[in-house]
Parts: C-alpha cells; structure tokens; sequence
C-alpha cells in the first residue's frame, strides 16, 4: 500500500504534456472556428510557441473609406489609406469593389488595375457607364478584414459618342479647291477631329473643331489646291467631355480642277444644197469633256445618256442677217447654249427653221462623243441667199452658266473653228 501511494504521488506531481499531433489537432480546431465566419473573418491566427497556451489571434482592422476621382473614357482612379491588424501588423492587399449605391445593392468586383488584390494603396478602375461607389477591404494571406465605408458617389461616362456626320461637295472644282466647304453634326459640344486625304494619303489636312450645344460643327477654309485629283476623303471623330471618343464619319469628294473647253465647230450640210443653208444642215459643237446636262436645258436630268429635244415646233433655230445662229425651245425652262458664228455669208435677212414630223429642228447632246448638235427643220421665215458658200472657219460663243459635271465653268470666249466648214 506504501509502496502503490508513493506512485500515485509521483504521477500527480509529473507536469502534463501534450504530443506532437495533439497540438497540431488544436491549431487546426482553432483555424476551424475563425474559418465557419466565412470570408469576411475578421482576425488571423498566428503560432508563437509549441506551447498552446501561445497561439493567439489578432484582428485586421476596417479597411480606410477610399478616396475616388473619374478620369477619362470610364477610367477611375481608387485611393485609399493604409490598413493593419490590431497589433500593428500591416495588411498584405487589398480588394477594391464598387457598387451601384451609397448602401446594399450587388457587390461589382473592380477592373484594370484594381482587379484580384492590389498591394499598392492606388489603382485605376475601367468602369462602364453609371454612378459607382467604392470600398476597399483589407486582405492578410488568406484572411480579409471588414469592407470600408463607401466613397462618394461619383458618375462615369464611358459611352463612346457616335460617329459624326461629314457633309462636304460632291466635287472639288476650280471654283471652290481653295475654299472646300466642310460641315456635318456630332454629339453636342463635343470635339471633333477632322482629317481630309488624298487618294493614298500623299496629302493630309487636319483640323480641331468643337460641335455647338446642337450638335453642329463647320470647318474653317480648307485650301485643297495641292491635292491630287481623283478622290477625296473626309473623316471625322468626336471625343466627348468625358474623353470617350466613337467612330469615325466619312464623306467623299472627286476632285476635278480641269476646266472644260469648246474644242472644235462643224458645219456640214444634211440637205440637197451644198454650200447654202437649208432644212437638215447641221451644226456641231465639240467640248474637251461631258457638260451637266442640266445647265443646257433643265429638263435634261441624265448625264449619262444622249438628251434631245425633238418635238413638232419645240425648238427654234435663227439666224440673223448677220449670219450669226441662235436656238431657243419650249420644254427647258431654262436654256443655255450661245450662238454661232457660220463665217460665211449665208443670208442677209433672219431666217427661222422649225417644224413639224420629220422637218421638225432638233438639239441634242451626246455625253459619250462630247457633242451639242443643232439641226435645222423647216424653214419657217426668211429667204437665204442663193449663190454657193464657200468653206469658212465657223466659231462659237458659248453663254454664261456651262459647267461640266463637276462644276467646272466653261469659258464664255469665243472659239473658232482651226478647220473649215460649210452647210
């Protein structure tokens, strides 16, 4: 019995002590517990010691209200203070994220440099268009401290505007290559980048301009001289105040500088007298190049085919005494040719042709041979000298308001033939 109570006292009095496994099965209990908060834990937990009596736990603090300012084309920039656990020890990251309200709504994790933990205490968002608030939660390892106040709220703009409106002339002439009228609209009060090129950009011309509170925008003088002819292309960007800027929009010009000329007059005798003016002689100017149609008669609206005016008495010719002939017509409200010279001495008292079936008078234009050719109906009034012309260089004396197709003018000198001709 002595000897069974020694033992006893000698097992009461040895120190208790704890294996290997078992403080491993504590410190895993203990992560346990602070792991069931879920991801918003609010203290880590560090071991000091083998002894279990040291494990402890400090907290991370609340992480500090950030700070945010937009910048342009959606970007925002996120700043806040640094955070650290209870005991002094700083944070490893932090996690940014923004919401559409100053309290609840859905957690938006942030984007561009602000996504996953950010170690730094700055970063910049890429946020869609809206108005954003912005926290910042302090994260250790794999620990996370509680998310800060919200920022003030702030609204983004990252809604590119659309692409502009360009409206600039269907032709560059001589009469406008150093005064090109360019214009368009684009979102209101936004900036507008237009750039003018040549076929393969030899030349370039840009200008900077501010759409008005309606939208509207106008290029100052663009002086086009030293571009190629052929193509010209207008392109124009608007970037907004928030620095977002949208597509381009485009117009197109061809520049055509050449002036158009008269290059020969032909008489020629359509009739059963040589040499003396009679129903079916014919008159036929020659240009450099096709004319707008419409500025000889405005009922011609197609430059691309032959345009005739041929009806029972629609058109008119005369020819003065002094042998100098002239067209008019019903149909064209408005016609433009000129008169012609004939040089040789056809009459000595004005003469009238028109008519009707086959002796009507006919004008025609012809845009694929470049020719106006008058042709003479029956004669109406007035009686031609009967001797013989001889050939003679006719000329022509064109009216004010003949273009080309691009807008060119055709000269108002008068042109004479460099061969002979005669009825």
């Amino acid at each position: 019995m002595i000897r069974r109570r020694k033992s006893l006292g000698a097992a009461a009095s040895r120190p208790v002590t704890m294996g290997r496994w078992d403080r491993l099965v504590v410190i895993v209990v203990g992560i346990l517990l602070v792991s069931w908060g879920g991801p918003a834990a609010s203290a880590f937990w560090s071991t000091v010691s083998s002894n279990l009596g040291a494990a402890k736990a400090s907290t991370v603090n609340q992480g500090a209200k950030p700070v945010a300012v937009v910048g342009v084309a959606g970007s925002v920039t996120v700043t806040w203070a640094a955070s650290t656990t209870a005991a002094g020890q700083p944070v490893t990251g932090y996690s940014i994220a923004r919401y559409a309200s100053a309290t609840g709504g859905t957690k938006v994790a942030a984007a561009g440099s602000c996504e996953g933990t950010v170690a730094a205490l700055t970063c910049t968002d890429t946020a869609t268009t809206g108005t954003w608030y912005y926290a910042v939660t302090p994260m250790l390892s794999l620990w996370q401290g509680t998310e800060s106040l919200r920022s003030t709220g702030l609204v983004v703009d990252a809604t590119a505007p659309g692409a502009p409106v360009v409206t600039a002339p269907a032709y560059v002439t001589a009469g406008n290559v150093s005064n090109v009228p360019v214009s368009g609209t684009a979102e209101a009060n936004s900036t507008v980048v237009l750039t003018v090129t040549d076929v393969g950009a030899a030349h370039t011309v840009s200008q900077t301009r501010t759409a008005n509170g309606s939208g509207a925008w106008s290029a100052t003088t663009l002086n086009l001289t030293t571009f190629n002819a052929g193509t010209i292309t207008y392109s124009a960007r608007a970037t907004d105040a928030a620095g977002n800027t949208g597509a381009p929009g485009t117009a197109t010009s061809v520049k055509d500088t050449t002036v158009p000329t008269v290059t020969n007059v032909q008489l020629s005798n359509g009739g059963s007298l040589t040499g003396r003016i009679e129903r079916g002689d014919k008159v036929t100017l020659s240009f450099s190049e096709a004319l707008d149609a419409s500025k000889m008669c405005s009922a011609w609206t197609d430059d691309t085919t032959t345009q005739t005016l041929d009806d029972d008495n629609q058109v008119t010719v005369s020819v003065t005494s002094a042998d100098i002939l002239s067209v008019s017509a019903t149909g064209c409200s408005t016609l433009k040719l000129g008169n012609v010279d004939l040089g040789s001495n056809y009459t000595s008292q004005t003469l009238t042709y028109r008519g009707t079936n086959a002796s009507v008078s006919v004008l025609e234009w012809n845009p694929a041979s470049k020719t106006i050719t008058i042709t003479l109906g029956a004669l109406v009034s007035g009686n031609p000298i009967s001797s013989t012309q001889s050939a003679d260089n006719a000329a022509f004396t064109p009216t004010s308001g003949l273009t080309d197709i691009a807008g060119n003018a055709l000269s108002t000198s008068k042109f004479t033939s460099p061969t002979t001709s005669r009825f």
